[in-house]
């Protein structure tokens, strides 16, 4: 775990005190559901003016986009998203625009391959 995240837990635990469950639901004696964290995630949507449709799930696919973006193995990126199959990885690792505007075009790759071939038979 990252030192910041552990010190905001740790913060947060301080200031609220939950008993059981570091974020409990209601009644306390539960976890948060579902439901209540979906609500706090619209709330909290709104209160920074974000209009698009996005869910928690949402953020799971951008999670993993960002850190194949970002060149991490897929391997990891399973792990960290607690799959069992490489497959079910494989739906949240939408392949990103920056990713497709930076692969070599075949066909430019092919024309360059011709052109140095052209050159040599030339020389």
């Amino acid at each position: 775990m990252q030192p910041a995240l552990l010190d905001l837990l740790r913060a947060w635990w301080r200031e609220a005190r939950p008993e059981g469950w570091l974020f409990p639901g209601k009644p306390k004696i539960n976890p948060i559901s579902r439901r209540q964290l979906n609500r706090a995630f619209t709330s909290a949507k709104h209160m920074v003016g974000v209009t698009k449709p996005a869910t928690l799930h949402t953020l799971r696919h951008s999670f993993a986009t960002h850190l194949l973006e970002a060149n991490m193995d897929v391997r990891v990126i399973q792990v960290l998203l607690g799959h069992a199959k490489l497959t079910t990885t494989a739906r949240y690792t939408h392949v990103a625009t920056k990713t497709i505007r930076d692969t070599a075009s075949p066909y430019k790759m092919l024309a360059r391959l011709q052109d140095q071939t052209v050159k040599r038979s030339l020389e």
